[in-house]
């Protein structure tokens, strides 16, 4: 294997800056369009999604209520009747649950009444 006669620590910030923008370049124009879409989607998922603290929530709000604008409210609006609908269906779930067990607890012990009474 041959070794690389420069090592990071050999060039100056400057330089280091220079290669960064060289190498950004040259890779961008390497990669085909679907490359471009997929580099893209990771970068902003990332960048949106693993937001930590206040802050960066804020911040991520305001990039995405600057990207949908005059749809934003519309957007919002949507997402929070999706969510209501779905905590409805759980609230008539879980009541027709603890319906079914509560049943199934009082069949179970008018069974055990009549089972004691059977000797």
């Amino acid at each position: 294997m041959k070794k690389n006669k420069f090592n990071y620590s050999d060039f100056s910030r400057k330089e280091l800056e220079s290669l960064k923008e060289y190498y950004i370049t040259e890779k961008v124009n390497n990669m085909n369009e679907s490359e471009l879409r997929q580099f893209a989607n990771e970068v902003i998922s990332h960048q949106i999604k693993n937001t930590i603290g206040d802050e960066e929530e804020k911040e991520a709000w305001e990039e995405i209520k600057n990207f949908f604008k005059d749809n934003f409210e519309f957007i919002l609006e949507g997402i929070k009747k999706k969510f209501e609908a779905k905590n409805q269906d759980s609230k008539v779930e879980f009541k027709t649950e603890i319906s079914n067990v509560l049943e199934q607890g009082n069949d179970e012990s008018k069974k055990e009444k009549i089972d004691m009474w059977m000797d």
